[in-house]
């Protein structure tokens, strides 16, 4: 174009003009390409920092079927300091190493008793991974995505607990005394994965604020935050949590004295955190999926091959709906997802419960019994197998979050190994279908707890979060609206 300007040609203007018009452009391109990089690394942290939890799974899925063989084989009858210390990265290898161990001396025990050691080392470690995979996540992701990201943990598990199944199908046609001790060597594997992870995953930028590490967390931040403006805002968010940029003067002492003696907003999340976490055991989920080749049999079906068959198809529900429930949390919300869990669960239970009890051991029964389990793990899978994890790992503040993470997690596991261990003593008493009609009723109560005592806490920073708590209408079961949260926060 030859417009004229002044008597010369206007090209030179509108090269200016191209110029920065480029130069916008390239500044787009910067930021999507920035962009996409932060979001494919926090992601691939995700997936590492989950690891730990497919040893969890593979744990629960493979037992439910090695038990079948080492029962012949051995002659049975049926009678959150670390992660502050060492850091929620270091924790995670710690977890895993103690896993190794455990299923090493499982993999090779001569006797019932080498293999309780065994059991015992791999639960430590299974417990020390449970724990803080969650915590680290939740503190590396974004507010939108935080839920999904949070969630990974659980989908690991189920991805676990099905190759456990498929392990234990595959396995089974080995010598007894050979197969089960394969199906629990295999567990070692994942391991390798996380001594990889190590190399990948930054530390929790968090983390290392307590730590007074502030140069290391912005670098970090610098890595997992999509606009690079938004880092000293951030950073100086999480020192204001830290208290006051200085994590310092909260002692180990001074954290338990406050989780002792807690304010009511801290009361308010311990009892949301601990409550869903033991609501999440109670009704009865690994009860069903340790001993589903127990429940199927009750129901009608009679040899090993095809017990493990039908586990293999609770695993694939499992691992299905867990999916399911990753591209949900963060578009629905949290609070949505675990009504329709909890009530789809208990529907499920009861359904179990009047199937084992009333219509026997033929076919109907044995198909009904198959639906109501893939059923129950499918609603858990959806709702309150992956949200449980991601509320305890998000409402508690900084100062308290690997404390009272670990306090949930214990109560977690100690309420799965209450349930694990009395099931087969209380379906001895009232049934097989007495017991499942118990789980129904709690799972009934989940329900009230639901409504009662968990806050929705979508699209929230975990500096906000915190805030909720402290607003007695909202806990309650009110609505709060962001702005009133942002505004309590600029209060303060």
């Amino acid at each position: 174009m030859g417009v004229q300007e002044n008597g010369k040609s206007g090209t030179k203007k509108y090269r200016r003009m191209d110029s920065v018009l480029i130069e916008e452009e390239g500044g787009d391109h910067r930021q999507r390409q920035r962009t996409n990089n932060t979001r494919k690394y926090v992601l691939a942290s995700a997936i590492f920092a989950s690891f730990n939890s497919v040893l969890l799974g593979y744990d629960v899925g493979v037992m439910s079927g090695a038990i079948l063989f080492i029962q012949e084989d051995l002659q049975i009858t049926e009678r959150g300091k670390t992660s502050d210390a060492i850091g929620r990265k270091w924790t995670m290898a710690f977890a895993a190493i103690v896993f190794q161990t455990g299923a090493a001396i499982m993999a090779l025990a001569p006797s019932f008793g080498v293999l309780m050691v065994g059991r015992l080392l791999a639960g430590i470690g299974i417990g020390f991974g449970v724990m803080i995979a969650p915590v680290y996540i939740c503190e590396i992701s974004p507010a939108v995505a935080r839920g999904s990201l949070t969630s990974f943990p659980e989908i690991f598990i189920n991805l676990g607990i099905l190759l456990g199944y498929i392990s234990n199908y595959a396995f089974s046609g080995l010598p007894v005394h050979i197969n089960w001790r394969v199906m629990l060597a295999v567990g070692i594997l994942p391991s390798a994965f996380i001594a990889l992870a190590l190399f990948v995953i930054p530390e929790s930028p968090r983390w290392l604020v307590m730590k007074n590490r502030i140069d290391d967390a912005r670098l970090v931040l610098l890595k997992i935050i999509e606009i690079e403006g938004e880092v000293e805002e951030r950073l100086a968010e999480i020192q204001l949590a830290a208290g006051n940029a200085n994590a310092e003067k909260y002692e180990e002492k001074a954290v338990w004295r406050e989780m002792l003696n807690p304010s009511s907003g801290v009361r308010r999340m311990l009892i949301t955190g601990c409550g869903i976490q033991c609501f999440q055991q109670i009704t009865g989920i690994d009860a069903t999926v340790y001993y589903s080749p127990t429940i199927f049999k009750d129901a009608g079906i009679q040899s090993n091959a095809e017990l493990l068959a039908a586990t293999v198809a609770v695993g694939f529900t499992k691992t299905i709906f867990i999916l399911i429930a990753i591209f949900l949390i963060d578009r629905l919300g949290r609070k949505p997802l675990l009504y329709v869990s909890t009530i789809g669960m208990t529907i499920c239970l009861f359904g179990l419960g009047f199937t084992l009890s009333a219509l026997g051991n033929g076919p109907v029964g044995i198909r009904l019994a198959i639906l109501s389990v893939c059923g129950n793990v499918a609603f858990f899978s959806v709702g309150i197998g992956p949200v449980c994890w991601v509320l305890t790992s998000e409402i508690f503040p900084l100062r308290l979050r690997a404390q009272a993470s670990a306090i949930g997690a214990v109560g977690s596991r100690v309420s799965s190994g209450v349930v694990a261990m009395s099931f087969l003593s209380i379906t001895r008493a009232i049934t097989v279908g007495g017991t499942f009609f118990v789980f129904a009723a709690i799972s009934a109560l989940s329900v009230a707890f639901v409504y009662t005592c968990v806050p929705e806490t979508k699209g929230k920073s975990l500096e906000e979060i915190e805030q909720l708590f402290q607003i007695e209408r909202q806990w309650e079961g009110g609505e709060l609206e962001l702005g009133d949260v942002e505004h309590l926060v600029q209060k303060q």
